[in-house]
């Protein structure tokens, strides 16, 4: 079958290009910039087009589009697919979104979606990774990367099993996990967030309840009873079907926190959902513990880059809640020295909204530099009305921290290797383009493979 995808540069759609083309489909992709996504895919031997997408990157015989839910319904290409009024072999329609595309795949296989407003991609890393140890042999779509996927070589965000289970990230953004039919979800937590799609908390709850009801009766709730939406939502549920609870207050927290090679008390919870999932497939903890003992993160999720001459660490934090917690394991495990934080905002509508939120956690931040530099624009998500009101500078200005200062991206390397000292923590963080500044801060090659 040849498939194309575009907006193939996306974590999520690039996962599923992946597992199609080691399924033995012919795979191309397009997307407007070039990418270490890309570049993989490409050595891998997809064929990619980057630039402007345009209606010539498909070919008349393709058998089947993908699109991104960030792609425009203007877009050239997918507007070429639905001239071809593409159909695929067994008459289907041929054009699908990439949650549609995913959702597919939750109908065959036994599938466990990881879902929340947080801690979704190190949930489903660590659930995967206690399924090979258990040698079930899953079938994994996650929206970062683990080494763990890819042996020897390491480093991708799909694995292609041959047993029935299939572990993905189930993302909230427009609702894509509506489109997801799995046997097991686990839901991590429900907070604000993706607000220019959703109008309110009372929208993501409603949401969220839909959701659910996708389980079969045979189906289990995995929940974190330490949040609360979380726990009143999956209340709901109890009677009609499994709900399994997991805590930070459940005596299993402490061995795991000891074990653990990742810090915080949020991956200690991570952990406790993934040995939740564990207990229920009937695998032993002795290999659950043992698992998540030699689970050593994911891409840009607290990602020690170097630990010399300073210590270099990058992550994808852009939520107020993600950047406290991850600045607070931040300090526990580095208690004694001096810790930089240079922050990217993402999408001018996510800081609007959460203005408030961003202000009060950057006031407590246990920091000792805090760089803000410009926020990065999200193409196709953005208002130009909320563009006008909020900037860097302006936060900087509200926080109001001796410590904190703006500068812009261009000037953040010269002005750190000129300031951080020696043994110092300097933490890249956000979900843009700022995780580029690492390749600069060190001589590391960051392939991906």
């Amino acid at each position: 079958m040849k498939i194309h995808f575009i907006g193939i540069g996306g974590i999520g759609v690039s996962a599923l290009a992946r597992y199609y083309f080691k399924k033995g489909n012919q795979v191309s992709g397009s997307d407007l910039v070039s990418s270490e996504i890309t570049q993989a895919l490409k050595k891998l031997g997809v064929k990619i087009f980057i630039g402007k997408h345009k209606a010539q990157n498909l070919v008349k015989d393709v058998d089947l589009v993908v699109y991104s839910p960030a792609i425009s319904r203007d877009n050239p290409e997918l507007k070429k697919a639905r001239q071809l009024r593409i159909k695929r072999r067994n008459n289907e329609l041929g054009i699908m979104s990439y949650p549609e595309a995913l959702g597919e795949l939750t109908k065959k296989h036994f599938t466990i979606a990881v879902s929340g407003t947080h801690g979704k991609s190190t949930t489903t890393a660590m659930i995967a990774l206690i399924l090979i140890k258990a040698g079930l042999d899953p079938t994994v779509i996650i929206g970062t990367k683990m080494k763990e996927l890819d042996l020897p070589a390491g480093g991708s965000n799909c694995r292609v099993g041959k047993n029935r289970y299939l572990v993905i990230e189930a993302d909230e953004w427009q609702a894509s996990f509506l489109k997801y039919f799995p046997q097991i979800i686990v839901l991590t937590s429900i907070e604000k967030e993706h607000m220019d799609f959703f109008k309110d908390l009372n929208h993501v709850r409603k949401v969220y309840k839909e959701y659910i009801s996708h389980l079969p009766k045979n189906g289990v709730l995995i929940a974190n009873k330490d949040y609360k939406e979380v726990f009143k939502i999956s209340q709901r549920f109890a009677k009609s079907i499994n709900c399994q609870f997991y805590s930070l207050k459940q005596k299993e927290a402490k061995k795991i926190k000891n074990l653990l090679q990742v810090p915080g008390e949020h991956n200690v919870s991570n952990a406790l959902a993934a040995l939740t999932v564990a207990r229920t497939l009937k695998i032993p903890d002795k290999i659950s513990f043992k698992a998540l003992s030699e689970y050593k993160g994911t891409w840009r999720r607290f990602e020690i880059i170097q630990k010399k001459p300073f210590i270099l660490i990058s992550d994808y934090a852009h939520h107020p809640t993600k950047v406290r917690v991850t600045l607070k394991a931040a300090r526990e495990k580095f208690p004694e020295k001096k810790i930089w934080c240079i922050y990217q905002p993402h999408q001018y509508q996510r800081t609007f909204y959460l203005w408030d939120d961003f202000i009060k956690v950057f006031k407590k931040a246990p920091v000792d530099k805090l760089i803000i530099t410009d926020i990065f624009d999200v193409a196709g998500r953005e208002k130009k009305e909320i563009k006008k009101k909020i900037n860097s500078k302006k936060l900087v200005k509200a926080v109001n921290k001796s410590c904190s200062i703006y500068l812009k991206k261009e000037k953040i390397v010269s002005f750190l290797k000129e300031n951080v000292k020696r043994g110092e923590v300097v933490i890249i963080m956000g979900a843009g383009d700022i995780y580029l500044l690492d390749r600069k801060l060190t001589k590391r090659e960051n392939k991906i493979r």
